[in-house]
């Protein structure tokens, strides 16, 4: 199966319709949403428009209230962090690298496959003992070029697409 791993829409409807098809032609099952919709508009356009499961963490730039995305169907909102089994991975995510920390504690048998994150905009790859840490960039274009991650669930394959090259 394929998720794609996105972060910081910072409310660019245009650069999230554009990723949304690229989602839709390739055949993405679901969403890791790493913070930053920022209002809910952008929930409700994201939540419109991808059919799959989004699940969702809080960022710092949000001005919607969490109680408010419940009524999206497919949006599993998870707070400040999350831990989800996707396929056999099991994926941890927040919005604030320094969060990091509170998910590798959070997590006892230290079996996280991947931990994503945003909040800094600029795409990042790491490894931690056996977990890869990754920020997938922004979709909002700021600072960096627009960017998300797909994951491969099967193969553990992670790749970054840049927007403007799709």
């Amino acid at each position: 199966m394929f998720i794609a791993i996105l972060s910081d829409i910072h409310d660019n409807l245009a650069n999230l319709e554009k990723c949304l098809s690229w989602c839709k032609n390739n055949k993405i099952k679901k969403i890791v949403f790493c913070g930053d919709l920022t209002t809910l508009e952008t929930a409700t356009y994201l939540a419109s428009n991808f059919p799959g499961e989004i699940f969702i963490v809080r960022g710092n730039a949000e001005i919607y209230l969490d109680n408010e995305i419940k009524k999206y169907k497919n949006i599993i909102h998870c707070g400040e962090i999350g831990i989800k089994k996707i396929g056999t991975l099991k994926i941890g995510f927040c919005h604030e690298p320094v969060k990091i920390k509170k998910l590798l504690n959070s997590n006892p048998k230290k079996d996280l496959n991947f931990i994503f994150y945003g909040h800094t905009h600029k795409p990042a790859l790491e490894k931690s003992l056996s977990t890869i840490i990754a920020n997938p960039g922004n979709i909002a274009s700021i600072h960096y070029p627009a960017s998300f991650a797909i994951l491969n669930t099967t193969t553990k394959k992670l790749e970054l697409k840049i927007l403007t090259n799709l």
